[in-house]
């Protein structure tokens, strides 16, 4: 059985294993739509610099109360059987994953807003951060923690 919503260190959980245990339900009969947002390390910045690499962290607790907070109140909404949020942490090269989530519900149409809902609240009320090392346009490497509120990824 996958961890509950909340951050896990990166190698803790797979996509695999999240699919797997939304599928291990005994509700997952009423299931008729998932729908699924892969968050992955972005090889360029938003003013074309170049990602060599990410770091990953957060206020574990909070960002894990915060995130199962989010869940609970889309849950609730009609047609929605469960909302997962699944935040890594750690260190990530470009291309690789970062987050998981994921909406089950009765219907298409019931699991598209819900994700991406659950997506946008995510990144502005966790507190998980990230620090980007990246090599600018004049070939400078450089580092630098971002907040994940604050950027525009």
């Amino acid at each position: 059985m996958v961890s509950h919503t909340g951050v896990h260190r990166k190698g803790q959980l797979s996509l695999f294993d999240l699919l797997r245990s939304i599928r291990e339900r005994p509700d997952f009969y009423k299931v008729g739509a998932l729908a699924l947002f892969v968050g992955v390390v972005r090889g360029e910045t938003s003013s074309g610099e170049t990602v060599k690499k990410l770091r990953l962290e957060a206020y574990e607790e909070k960002a894990s109360g915060v995130l199962e907070n989010i869940c609970d109140q889309l849950r609730k909404r009609v047609g929605v059987i469960d909302v997962e949020i699944h935040h890594l942490l750690g260190e990530f090269d470009v291309g690789e994953d970062m987050v998981y989530v994921l909406v089950a519900g009765s219907h298409r149409h019931d699991v598209f807003p819900v994700l991406e809902e659950a997506v946008e609240r995510y990144k502005k009320e966790a507190p998980i951060f990230k620090k980007e090392c990246i090599t600018d346009k004049e070939g400078v490497s450089k580092s630098y923690w971002v907040s994940e509120r604050e950027s525009l990824s």
